[in-house]
């Protein structure tokens, strides 16, 4: 068959056929009468090998090297093309991810989605230095949109840069709930901590709402975080997980700073306080769990916590009498109203 032939029934080029045949790849092995050269069925099968290779990424080197070792291992080249695609998967995925956030953001003119795409360069940089400055100085004709905010906190792992993050963020307004709430049902405990932190800083319904989701989290770190944030947003749904902070002494003054703000509400008091003297008589409230329960309640309403704190000052540890006993006094002097 001749090049012209094999060209319409393949579908591959003629320019691309000498071009094989050039780089030794697939020669025509017949002559015809004429002394033409011809393609033989075997060279046209190889035409076909070598296509379908090419669908797969690999290039005409690699297919040259693949078709001519007959103990050519493909494992290791089909690895580096899966590598290869995923980035390129990613790199695209980046690109789409850009152009919403370009559209999002409805730019009146070019000059606007320049000056959007410039943003997003920055805080795409691998350098953190750039990435804070991008935040912090935007541009006052193109601001960045809270999405994109929004986005750049969940995927930022640098501290001080989520910082700017969640502080411009919070200036954004709470348009950039909606992702953060999506972050908070993310597989990843680290994106769900990042936008627990960031929920935190913002006002509103939906914010709060997204936090209360975060308080059954199975991750110490989020539902902790979450309930010191509801907690100072006066929801009461966050004491059990506050007391429970207290007792197992992880950012105990912090919870007993959020209970005291919860108890100067006179309906609230009550509540806190039995959630309180029950964790004091559980069998497992030890010296160190009695020391930081009185500790909390030396923040409770100085009428409400006395009797309990008493009750301490005769402990039959000496260190938890000691330190209650400090905090009755301190109570005592405390000025009144």
């Amino acid at each position: 068959m001749l090049i012209g032939e094999v060209a319409r029934r393949s579908g591959v080029s003629t320019r691309m056929l000498r071009h094989y045949d050039s780089l030794g790849l697939v020669r025509p092995t017949g002559r015809t009468v004429g002394g033409y050269r011809e393609y033989s069925e075997e060279d046209i099968r190889r035409i076909f090998h070598v296509e379908s290779l090419r669908s797969l990424g690999l290039s005409l080197r690699q297919i040259s090297r693949a078709l001519a070792d007959p103990a050519f291992a493909p494992a290791s080249l089909v690895g580096d093309l899966i590598r290869r695609t995923e980035e390129r998967l990613k790199r695209e995925q980046e690109l789409l991810d850009r152009l919403r956030a370009v559209d999002a953001s409805a730019p009146f003119d070019w000059r606007g989605v320049l000056r959007i795409v410039e943003l997003l360069h920055g805080l795409g940089s691998p350098d953190a230095a750039r990435r804070q400055q991008t935040v912090l100085t935007p541009a006052e004709d193109a601001p960045v949109p809270a999405e994109v905010l929004a986005e750049a906190v969940l995927a930022e792992a640098d501290p001080y840069v989520a910082g700017a993050l969640r502080w411009a963020l919070a200036r954004a307004g709470a348009d950039g709930v909606a992702s953060l709430a999506a972050g908070v049902r993310s597989e990843h405990a680290e994106i769900r901590r990042r936008a627990v932190r960031a929920l935190a800083e913002l006002p509103g319904d939906e914010a709060t709402a997204a936090l209360a989701d975060a308080l059954g989290d199975s991750d110490p770190a989020v539902h902790r975080h979450a309930a010191l944030a509801l907690g100072a947003r006066g929801t009461t749904t966050a004491v059990p997980t506050l007391v429970r902070m207290i007792v197992e002494g992880t950012n105990d003054v912090e919870a007993a700073e959020v209970l005291g703000t919860l108890a100067a509400d006179p309906e609230r008091t009550d509540r806190l306080m039995s959630a309180l003297a029950a964790e004091l008589a559980a069998p497992t409230a030890d010296s160190a769990v009695r020391i930081r329960l009185a500790q909390a309640l030396a923040e409770m309403p100085a009428t409400s916590a006395h009797g309990l704190l008493r009750q301490l000052a005769h402990d039959e540890d000496r260190a938890v009498a000691a330190i209650a006993s400090a905090l009755v006094r301190a109570a005592e002097q405390r000025p009144q109203g």
